[in-house]
């Protein structure tokens, strides 16, 4: 069989499936979409076949265009892995993109990728920070860390750890209330949220023999800046249900302090996640392996 090139209308049939439209594939590659519908149609015209079923929300394969990806998809992960391997494709080169939460990548991923860069003298690096889970086939991104529970299957991930969370709050606060004393007081608090916590918001806590107690809290204060709760939670603002590793320095110094410490609230998984089912290139992977191995040695993320 021929080699299917890098330019041709089945690699451009992959971009357009694991992007999930047209537009996002045509972005990838710096064209117009109906450029892309043309080639498109072309490949379709050429097999006989209706490979997907368009739409204004996307492009999803039909039941033969599901079966022409993973065959064709499996057809370039093998030479893409052969080509690697025949000229030192272990060694990461390329342009690497990321995406990752904005002060949880600005303390854990821009090192790991500082030092990946300046290992690897063909490597260049691009890190978007961002709030939201970015889609990566129409991001054009090679990976990203995320926070959280997943529901996209069609990503592949590996986890790399956890994030504990905890309760706190500044000295100043709890002498000017009725401390809490057990998960209940806590419905009568002021609290500081996440932005995406608007309202109310659950706190779990994790019981003997892993059960779980729950309750509904109102943030009074939202902001989509960890370091910006920090300031206003030891400013005396109110109680913050966060990640252990914001809080870990006003914990040390004495700023802020656990309120309710015996209580054992769930980690956060932490993840990375990159794109559909073929060859992983090198650069991804000296990525993953990376932030794994620099997440395994910080005191304050659980592996």
């Amino acid at each position: 069989m021929n080699r299917v090139a890098a330019d041709s209308d089945e690699r451009l049939f992959l971009r357009i499936v694991e992007g999930g439209s047209l537009k996002a594939a045509a972005a990838q590659l710096g064209v117009d979409p109906s450029a892309v519908s043309r080639r498109l149609s072309a490949l379709e015209q050429r097999l006989g076949l209706q490979l997907l079923e368009r739409s204004t929300r996307g492009s999803v394969p039909t039941e033969l265009g599901a079966r022409y990806y993973e065959g064709l998809a499996a057809i370039v992960a093998q030479e893409d892995a052969l080509e690697a391997s025949l000229s030192g494709g272990d060694e990461p080169t390329g342009h690497l993109r990321v995406s990752a939460p904005p002060e949880f990548g600005v303390r854990f991923v821009v090192p790991v990728l500082e030092a990946l860069e300046q290992r690897h003298a063909g490597l260049s690096v691009e890190l978007s920070l961002g709030t939201g889970f970015a889609d990566l086939g129409a991001a054009d991104l090679d990976a990203a860390v995320r926070i959280g529970t997943l529901t996209d299957s069609s990503l592949r991930l590996r986890g790399i750890g956890s994030v504990p969370r905890t309760l706190v709050a500044a000295p100043r606060y709890l002498q000017g209330c009725d401390p809490p004393t057990s998960l209940e007081d806590l419905e009568g608090h002021a609290f500081l949220g996440y932005l995406s916590r608007r309202g109310s918001f659950p706190i779990a806590v994790v019981s003997e023999g892993a059960a779980r107690r729950q309750i509904r809290v109102r943030a009074r204060f939202t902001v989509n800046s960890i370091s910006t709760l920090v300031r206003l939670v030891e400013a005396g603002r109110g109680l913050f249900h966060g990640p252990l590793w914001a809080m870990e320095e006003a914990l040390d110094a004495g700023r802020v302090v656990r309120v309710l410490p015996a209580l054992r609230f769930p980690a956060l998984p932490v993840q990375v996640v990159y794109r559909g089912q073929r060859y992983l290139p090198a650069k991804t992977r000296a990525f993953v392996d990376a932030m794994a191995e620099a997440l395994g040695r910080e005191a304050s993320i659980s592996s």
